[in-house]
């Protein structure tokens, strides 16, 4: 077993509170957005053995097809989709080709991933997830009655279905909406909000983001895409091309090894309007869907959505069992304490201690694996046999 030392990323749009107090450190006032916990290049974690020597993970492991984060989040994140696999390799490669750094600003593609990821709720997590049906899209638009809404309820009425939608989006992206006929949106939005008014939470969404960017379209695309809430326990499932904006709150994401986003709005950095189009009209009505658990054990719960490269495994110890509980026999995993005080112990002896925010690498010696204490441990790996092991439900 190694304990691993992991990066952080402080982008602007993170908590100055809560990871860093779910790492056990104090806040000093800067925002702390993401923990990045495997191989990835961007952010790779470091292994340290019992002896106290530290070297990179990916000397142990090679490039890990998954990684975990723990992510927090203050204000809404960019609007942005992840490619398909083909996508990636494609963009990955032209960008080389074109000679772009990558660490340019203007860099897309920084490997040739695709990047599904599963979010599951640390805290009470909101978020925004694919569109809406278009008859949900247009009773919304209806009653907002402005020059902008009635516009786009007209086209979409014309034009419907999911190729309708994506080409709404791609007319808001490329065409000159000027900040005044957000502002009319989010004026009309309030409104209804104050008569007590507000369609599936779509009109406080719209008021809430244009706290952050009032100027910027993806106010009004907010309009289409259905607002989910995950409660602490809960797991949700983004497939390739699902368009997304995470809101609020502290969560685990387990995913793709990858930092391949597609951004088009609700951000400062790069927005790729194209490129995110493309994503949307090439996928379809990708699968957006809260996933349910399988349970391994009575203590384990085991949330694997599709055929894809990561599983997570959530566990709960306690003095009642005082032999431990068994984690997942995985050939190697990513295992972080989620809360409370435990102990990993594997076959042959070995122990590592863990406070929540820290976590272990655990490898193919580290067989029989168990927890002890009084605490909630999650492991991320790679399903041995990639299938769907747990129920999706579909968002509609």
């Amino acid at each position: 077993m190694y304990r691993l030392r992991n990066g952080v990323q402080n982008y602007s749009w993170g908590s100055p509170e809560a990871i860093p107090r779910f790492l056990g450190e104090r806040p000093d006032g800067t925002p702390v957005a993401e923990v990045w916990i495997g191989t990835h290049a961007l952010q790779p974690s470091t292994a340290v053995d019992a002896s106290g020597n530290a070297k990179p993970l990916s000397d142990l492991t090679g490039d890990l097809p998954f990684m975990l984060k723990v992510l927090a989040a203050d204000q809404p994140l960019s609007l942005q989709v992840h490619p398909s696999k083909s996508q990636a390799e494609d963009g990955y490669a032209e960008e080389e080709r074109a000679g772009i750094p990558l660490d340019a600003p203007n860099r897309v593609y920084k490997d040739d991933n695709h990047k599904p990821e599963m979010v599951y709720a640390l805290t009470t997590f909101d978020s925004l997830i694919g569109f809406r049906p278009t008859v949900e899209i247009l009773r919304v638009l209806a009653p907002l009655e402005t020059p902008l809404t009635q516009k786009l309820a007209e086209d979409l009425r014309a034009d419907p279905g999911f190729a309708g939608i994506v080409r709404r989006v791609e007319w808001l992206l490329s065409s000159e909406v000027s900040p005044a006929q957000i502002g009319e949106v989010v004026g009309a939005c309030r409104a209804l909000g104050k008569m007590g008014m507000d369609i599936k939470r779509a009109y406080s969404t719209a008021v809430e983001i244009a706290e952050y960017y009032p100027d910027d379209v993806g106010v009004v695309i907010s309009l289409m895409l259905n607002r989910m809430t995950l409660q602490p326990g809960e797991a949700a499932y983004l497939g390739a091309g699902i368009i997304h904006a995470h809101l609020k709150g502290l969560c685990l994401e387990v995913m793709a090894s990858s930092d391949n986003v597609l951004r088009a709005g609700l951000t400062r950095k790069h927005v790729d309007p194209t490129g995110l189009v493309t994503c949307l009209g090439t996928t379809g009505m990708a699968r957006i869907a809260r996933v349910n658990p399988e349970f391994a054990l009575a203590e384990t719960e085991v949330f694997s959505p599709a055929d894809v490269e990561f599983a997570l495994a959530v566990t709960q110890v306690s003095h009642a069992d005082p032999e431990g509980v068994a984690v997942v026999n995985a050939k190697q995993s990513l295992l972080i304490c989620t809360g409370g005080e435990v102990e990993v112990r594997n076959g042959a002896g070995e122990q590592v201690r863990l406070g929540r925010g820290e976590s272990v690498f655990l490898g193919p010696d580290d067989r029989d694996c168990v927890v002890v204490g009084l605490g909630e441990v999650a492991q991320a790996f790679e399903p041995a046999r990639r299938a769907v092991h747990s129920r999706l439900v579909d968002v509609v």
